[in-house]
C-alpha cells in the first residue's frame, strides 16, 4: 500500500488483486484489503497506486478543460447573442469552423503538438479546452437571444447600464442552469476525450499516467487479467456519472428560475386552505 506508482516489485500470487469484499457465508474471505488491493502488473507495480495516480491526472485534465471551455463558450455565446449583426456572424462562423473539423482529429493533432513541446498535462488540458467550447457557445447564444428582449434588459439599458453589466449581471445569471449543466458535461466529456487520446497514443505519455493510458497499456491483458482493464474503466464511468449528478444539483441550487419555482411550490405547500363562500 505504501508503494509508489512507478516502483516495481516482486509479483505476488501472479499479480491477482488482494481486495475481497465477498462475505464468508458466500464462500468468500470477508472484508480483506491486502497489500495490493487492485493487483499488480507484469513487472510488479502496484495497480492501486497506478490507478489512483491516473485518476488524479484525469480529474485535473477534466476540471481544467471544463473551466476553459465553459469560460470561452459562455463569453463567446453571450457576446454573439447580445450584439447580433456582424459580431454574431463572425463569431458563429468561427464556431462553425471548429464544429466542422472532427473533434477527435483536431484534439489529437493539437494534443500531439502540445505533448511533443512540453509534455505537461496542464498544457494538454488547455489545448483540449480550446476546442471543446462550441456546443456551449451555441446554447448560450440561443438563451441570450431570447432573454435580451425581456423587460428587465430594456429597463437596464434605459437606465444607462454598461453593456458588460447587462451581459454579466442580468443575462448570464439567467442562463446559469444551461451553463452549469453543460460545464459538468464538458468535464465528463473531457475525461472521456483524454482517455480516447491516451488510448490512441496522442494524450498523456509515460512516465505520467492517466486512466486512458492505463487502458491502452493493459488492453492485451483483457482476457488473462481483466482487472487491469476493468478498474480504470469503472472509475471513468463513476467519475462521469458523479459529475453529471453534481451538475443537476448545482443547476437546481443556482438557477434563478429553478429557485423561483421551488419558492412558489413551497409557498403553495404551506398555504392555508381558503374557505369557499356559500351561495
Amino acid at each position: 500500500m505504501g508503494q509508489n506508482f512507478y516502483q516495481a516489485g516482486a509479483v505476488i500470487d501472479g499479480g491477482k488483486p488482494t481486495l475481497s469484499l465477498v462475505p464468508t457465508w458466500l464462500g468468500g474471505e470477508g472484508i480483506r484489503i491486502g497489500e495490493h488491493p487492485f493487483g499488480q502488473d507484469s513487472v510488479g507495480k502496484d495497480y492501486f497506486a497506478l490507478v489512483m495516480n491516473g485518476t488524479q491526472k484525469s480529474i485535473i485534465i477534466g476540471v481544467v478543460v471544463g473551466l476553459v471551455a465553459t469560460f470561452l463558450g459562455t463569453v463567446i455565446g453571450a457576446v454573439s447573442g447580445y450584439f447580433r449583426g456582424w459580431v454574431d456572424e463572425i463569431l458563429m462562423r468561427i464556431t462553425d469552423l471548429f464544429i466542422v473539423i472532427p473533434l477527435l482529429v483536431l484534439a489529437a493533432v493539437l494534443g500531439k503538438m502540445a505533448g511533443a513541446s512540453t509534455g505537461s498535462i496542464i498544457i494538454l488540458a488547455l489545448v483540449l479546452g480550446l476546442v471543446t467550447w462550441t456546443g456551449l457557445a451555441r446554447l448560450v447564444r440561443g438563451e441570450i437571444l431570447s432573454l435580451r428582449e425581456r423587460e428587465y434588459v430594456a429597463a437596464a439599458q434605459a437606465m444607462g447600464s454598461k453593456t458588460s453589466r447587462v451581459i454579466f449581471k442580468h443575462l448570464i445569471p439567467n442562463t446559469m442552469g444551461v451553463i452549469i449543466v453543460n460545464a459538468t458535461f464538458a468535464i465528463a466529456g473531457a475525461i472521456l476525450l483524454e482517455s480516447s487520446l491516451s488510448y490512441l497514443g496522442f494524450g498523456v505519455k509515460s512516465p505520467e499516467s492517466s486512466l486512458g493510458l492505463l487502458i491502452s497499456q493493459y488492453q492485451n491483458a483483457f482476457t488473462t487479467r481483466p482487472y487491469l482493464f476493468w478498474w480504470p474503466g469503472m472509475i471513468i464511468v463513476t467519475i462521469a456519472l458523479s459529475v453529471n449528478f453534481l451538475g443537476d444539483g448545482l443547476r437546481d441550487a443556482f438557477d434563478p428560475r429553478q429557485v423561483g419555482k421551488k419558492r412558489r411550490r413551497r409557498a403553495g405547500m404551506f398555504a392555508l386552505p381558503t374557505r369557499k363562500e356559500k351561495p
